[in-house]
């Protein structure tokens, strides 16, 4: 009897270990989507290291900016969020792995309360009876549904690892940005209240013309007009200053609290030249690209894990246990002790069809995250190619404006000499200044969009990725 039983064990391991070897995990595996990709940018011929793969402490001159940015890493809501999520994301792969191992329950019971059977076979355990007893269950992954739900929760924390980054690198691209038009509503405010003193002036000599008789009414009031446009605007940049440092100290995560700043505009570095790189290294660069690629990942896996969920599952089970209607005779194991073993199978009946349908469902859902990591490539070269030609022209804009600043300069001081020579009325001095005046806001306006134009190129090419800015590391320090 004995050599039957061993015989049929050995079998029974035997098929075991055959089917965990030959087990393939079923549905398709992951594979990169082709995706052409030209060999250059359209408006960047320049071949090079991308500016991008600069750490953005090296690509912000500004001590202030980089310090302004530091605390934004530290104490930013919205990344602390992306990293608490990327915490719950590991942990699931965990807890996704954990189905690999044996589940084990125990169970006891002591009836305090009283009993109201008898105990008619030993070792057998009944609600009247003192026992304890020990399950276990490990489910044989023959089809791989472990293997894929593994494989999607980790394609799932790579998903939100990206998203991290991606949160990171828009945090310092928006704090860049908003420092930026502070520094260009300081520059108007300088200008508009420097318009503001000359056309003062201008009022105060045209009223002591008016008096005299030497101009008309209509001079005065239209150095008044001018005047009361210049305290407006000045009423307007000081608005805007307070609301930029507002939205500034929201990235910082910090109450409103005013903003030091010791560079103005002008003394911004802009680097002569911006070379964007190969157009093939966005695809392994930019983190909502890989962030997509990921997501894809992940559906791929649950294809194979909703498919063999409608196979049958297999599993080792056993219980062993202690039982006695006498807490004495339990602790002595007398006559108490019962166990058994064996192979469990489970098989879907009737909500096969539902198990089909959600097969369906995950396709759906992989064909839907195909279509989002092709789109965002897309979106990421639309971006590089819009933040390139905006440098581009954004230079010339602000050199062109220069240009005008310098040549009304020249013709505000021509307008002066000529009416202080009598040739010609003060209209011609007010339109000159009026003149200057908006070319010094318009390049102000200029200046600015390089600025943030290039920092738009470096968000675009996913910048800082090699020398990413450790958040931990700063938070801890």
């Amino acid at each position: 009897m004995n050599f039957f039983i061993q015989r049929y064990r050995a079998r029974a391991i035997a098929l075991l270990s055959y089917i965990l070897l030959t087990a393939c995990a079923m549905g398709p595996d992951y594979k990169r989507p082709s995706i052409e990709v030209n060999s250059q940018f359209r408006m960047n011929q320049d071949i090079g290291e991308s500016v991008a793969s600069q750490s953005w402490w090296e690509f912000l001159k500004d001590e202030t900016l980089q310090q302004l940015i530091t605390e934004a890493i530290i104490n930013n809501q919205d990344l602390k969020r992306a990293v608490a999520m990327v915490e719950e994301y590991q942990a699931r792969v965990h807890i996704a792995r954990m189905d690999f191992l044996p589940k084990i329950d125990v169970e006891s019971n002591a009836p305090f309360f009283g009993k109201l059977g008898g105990f008619p076979r030993p070792g057998f355990p009944t609600p009247f009876n003192y026992y304890g007893n020990a399950i276990m269950s490990w489910e044989i992954d023959v089809w791989g549904r472990i293997r894929r739900s593994t494989e999607a929760a980790n394609a799932d924390v790579f998903a939100q690892e990206e998203n991290r980054r991606a949160i990171l690198i828009m945090l310092i691209s928006a704090v860049a940005q908003a420092y930026f038009d502070l520094l260009q509503y300081d520059t108007q405010r300088s200008i508009a209240l420097q318009a503001l003193a000359s056309w003062e002036e201008s009022v105060a000599i045209s009223r002591a013309q008016l008096k005299a008789g030497l101009i008309p009414r209509i001079d005065l009031d239209q150095f008044e007009a001018e005047r009361a446009n210049a305290a407006a605007l000045v009423a307007d940049f000081e608005r805007l200053i307070i609301q930029t440092e507002n939205e500034l100290n929201v990235l910082l995560g910090k109450k409103p609290s005013p903003i030091l700043r010791f560079r103005t505009l002008a003394q911004q570095h802009i680097p002569p030249e911006i070379p964007a790189g190969l157009p093939s290294e966005l695809l392994q660069r930019r983190p909502d690209i890989v962030q997509a690629e990921q997501v894809l990942a992940a559906a791929t896996a649950r294809i194979g894990m909703t498919k063999a969920m409608r196979f049958p599952r297999f599993s080792i089970t056993g219980l062993l246990g202690v039982a006695s209607p006498s807490l004495s005779n339990l602790l002595t194991f007398s006559d108490t002790k019962y166990g058994a073993g064996g192979i469990g199978l489970a098989a879907p009946l009737f909500n096969a069809t539902i198990l089909g349908f959600e097969q369906r469902a995950a396709e759906a859902q992989a064909n839907q995250a195909i279509a989002n990591y092709r789109q965002t490539i897309l979106v990421a070269f639309k971006e590089v190619e819009d933040a390139l030609i905006a440098i581009r022209k954004a230079s010339e804009q602000r050199k062109a404006r220069q240009q005008q600043v310098e040549a009304l300069q020249s013709a505000l001081h021509v307008a002066n000499l000529r009416y202080r020579g009598g040739i010609t009325s003060y209209v011609d001095v007010l339109l000159a200044k009026r003149n200057l005046y908006q070319a010094k806001f318009s390049h102000t306006e200029a200046h600015r969009l390089h600025l943030i134009s290039i920092v738009r190129l470096y968000k675009a090419l996913g910048g800082g990725w090699e020398r990413e800015y450790q958040y931990k590391d700063t938070e801890e320090g």
